[in-house]
């Protein structure tokens, strides 16, 4: 009876290690939002019990395992077009708004201290500015001493929606960069140095004298790099931050979007960072675990009322109030199993 008796027990344990296990949100996905996604999941366990497993594997990699159906959700800073969602049965919707922030290691600078327009930039990564001295940073810059050391661009290796971001703002800050490397999550680098993911990118300009790289902001300020100002489309030199990434974010009309399919690079607007972005979710509409789905549009629910204060302290902008009712909208009309939403506001 005894060796019975520890069976059942050995087998109650493993059933709710199981049933833990079992209550875990998948996700996988950016790189870029994972700082926010990864302080928002601590916080929701201590509170539901509910755990987030997310893979922080660039965007890339979770289009890919959602329309593998190995996640619950997939973490995407490039949009799907809305014929892309609609042959794939999925759906999209913004989570949190954040700035893809160009980063250097060149001694002597200081975050914040060197300014380049969009077109130098797609200069350097396009292999024609070479040193750190060259007259066209050289004019951006006359108070400051730059060394002629070599310039060592670092790109992502990976697919990604910063790719994806960086590359579409200097499409459009150059002809010569669209004409010749274009924008996409994936491109092919005429020189430089890869590394994977914003952590990737992150260490390896930290490690490599005279580099320049291109991060989201909360691995800049989190490792203490030394970002760039850029010259916004009104001509101004702005720092990247909450306030301009609002700025850019202000002027974006979501509820005219067609899947909320929205690109924020090169906004208007005089405080306006230029490599803006959100980050989306993207979920099936007809979802296999639809138990899953919703707890996952629950912490997802909980993350928009209650975890602003946690976004804007890394320097995300957290979604403005109708956008968050537009979404919720759209969670009841567009996510369903057997006819009925799988989600509803309690």
């Amino acid at each position: 009876m005894k060796i019975l008796a520890r069976f059942v027990l050995m087998g109650a344990a493993i059933c709710l290690s199981m049933a833990a296990m079992a209550a875990d949100i998948s996700g996988a996905g950016a790189t870029f939002p994972y700082p926010v996604y990864a302080k928002w999941a601590d916080a929701y366990r201590k509170l539901s019990g509910v755990g987030l497993n997310y893979q922080s594997i660039g965007s890339g990699g979770g289009i890919k395992q959602i329309k593998a159906k190995t996640v619950t959700f997939g973490a995407s800073d490039m949009p799907l077009k809305p014929d892309d969602l609609k042959a794939g049965g999925l759906m999209q919707f913004p989570m949190i708004i954040g700035g893809v922030v160009p980063v250097v290691n060149i001694k002597g600078i200081q975050p914040g201290q060197l300014r380049l327009d969009g077109a130098t930039v797609a200069s350097i990564y396009l292999g024609d500015i070479t040193q750190w001295n060259d007259p066209r940073i050289k004019r951006q810059n006359p108070k400051l001493a730059l060394p002629g050391t070599a310039i060592a661009p670092i790109f992502r290796s990976d697919g990604s929606g910063t790719n994806f971001l960086f590359t579409d703002y200097l499409s459009k800050a150059s002809p010569k960069f669209k004409s010749t490397i274009g924008a996409a999550p994936s491109v092919q680098w005429p020189a430089g140095i890869g590394a994977k993911g914003n952590e990737g990118v992150a260490n390896m300009t930290t490690q490599t004298d005279g580099a320049i790289g291109y991060v989201e902001y909360a691995y800049a300020k989190q490792n203490k790099m030394a970002y760039t100002l850029l010259t916004n489309k009104a001509g101004n030199a702005v720092a990247p931050s909450a306030e301009s990434f609002q700025a850019a974010a202000s002027s974006a009309d979501w509820a005219h979007s067609d899947a909320y399919y929205l690109i924020l690079t090169d906004q208007p607007g005089a405080g306006s960072w230029p490599i803006t972005g959100a980050s989306f979710i993207l979920m099936y509409k007809e979802p296999g675990d639809a138990a899953a789905v919703d707890a996952a549009l629950k912490f997802f629910a909980w993350a928009y009322q209650d975890g602003a204060t946690m976004a804007a302290e890394l320097d995300y902008v957290p979604l403005p109030a109708p956008l968050i009712a537009q979404v919720k909208k759209s969670w009841r009309s567009e996510i369903k199993s057997g006819g009925r939403p799988v989600w509803s506001e309690k």
